[in-house]
């Protein structure tokens, strides 16, 4: 099967709480499954494109789980390994009425995926792919996952192969703010395409406006850059365009956790099309809008046929 797209990345089993209040007080949670390039994976496939996901997970339940899911929607496992010695990671998530953001717990310290070495990268195979989308998650889990998320841009690269690049910051994964900033900048260089949040950009960066945010990256050899701006839409800028997208109005924010991820399918679906920028965005705040109405990370990811019936693509 030829890929589309390739992701490395950490896929969790997700505890959903099926009520409000304190995680303590919970007494029933529903599994699904959660991971931002696993999200991402899952809305390209449902799209229609080929789809790969190369890690690695426990032989445990949770890992049995997660790999039954991902190649149930027709995602390329082959470069999955299942440990026995090791273990899945998990997270648990809250729920909070009217959209708040809702408590999570993360259980993932030295789990399966974090063990993943740049000597189990199959760098001929990767080739194969048009596509690498990578984040930052990856490479904040532990020291060899930064070096196999470096390699595996920089191997991409080479072949001459696209590559997007979602900062997805998460803090508490780094040992401080400049590492953090210091190392997702270094990644994000390595990339095409670069979508960060308006909040993460201007962390990143420095600068306060989308405008400063997408300048930054353009200035280091970036080619585009769409910065998220929640229910406004998007900026995007390449070097000789810009424009802003308007977002896509929701009756209700459900679960904004995923939003991010679905951004990114429905901006690079369209991009591997041939579709225009604008038109890109426009599908990816669609998408992301969908998301926030549904509690989960995958539910609101549309088919292709959801996608036709209900998005209209710009002329």
């Amino acid at each position: 099967m030829s890929i589309d797209v390739l992701t490395l990345g950490e896929a969790m089993a997700l505890l959903v709480a099926d009520r409000s209040g304190p995680l303590e007080h919970v007494p029933i949670f529903e599994k699904r499954t959660a991971g931002a390039e696993t999200n991402v994976a899952i809305g390209l496939a449902r799209l229609g494109l080929k789809v790969a996901w190369c890690s690695r997970l426990g032989a445990d339940s949770m890992g049995r789980y997660l790999l039954h899911s991902m190649q149930a929607e027709g995602i390329d496992c082959s470069h999955v390994v299942s440990d026995a010695t090791q273990r899945t990671g998990f997270m648990i998530k809250g729920r909070v009425e009217g959209g708040g953001d809702p408590e999570v717990e993360y259980h993932r310290k030295g789990s399966a995926a974090s063990q993943f070495q740049p000597e189990s990268l199959d760098i001929p195979w990767m080739a194969g792919a048009r596509h690498l989308h990578a984040t930052g998650i990856f490479a904040a889990l532990s020291p060899n996952c930064l070096a196999s998320a470096l390699a595996s841009m920089d191997a991409m690269r080479a072949h001459g192969k696209t590559i997007s690049f979602d900062p997805n910051l998460r803090p508490s994964l780094w040992r401080s703010q400049a590492q953090m900033r210091d190392t997702v900048n270094d990644l994000a260089f390595r990339a095409d395409w670069v979508l960060p949040g308006v909040e993460e950009g201007a962390l990143l960066t420095g600068q306060t406006t989308p405008q400063g945010i997408a300048a930054f990256y353009l200035n280091a050899g970036v080619k585009l850059v769409v910065v998220k701006l929640g229910a406004a839409g998007a900026y995007w800028a390449s070097a000789d365009q810009n424009a802003t997208v308007p977002g896509f109005p929701v009756a209700q924010v459900v679960d904004t956790v995923g939003a991010g991820d679905a951004f990114a399918a429905g901006f690079i679906s369209g991009m591997l099309e041939g579709l225009a920028i604008s038109a890109c965005v426009q599908r990816a705040a669609w998408m992301g809008a969908r998301a926030v109405q549904v509690r989960g990370d995958t539910e609101g990811l549309p088919t292709r046929a959801e996608l036709d019936a209900s998005f209209k693509t710009p002329a």
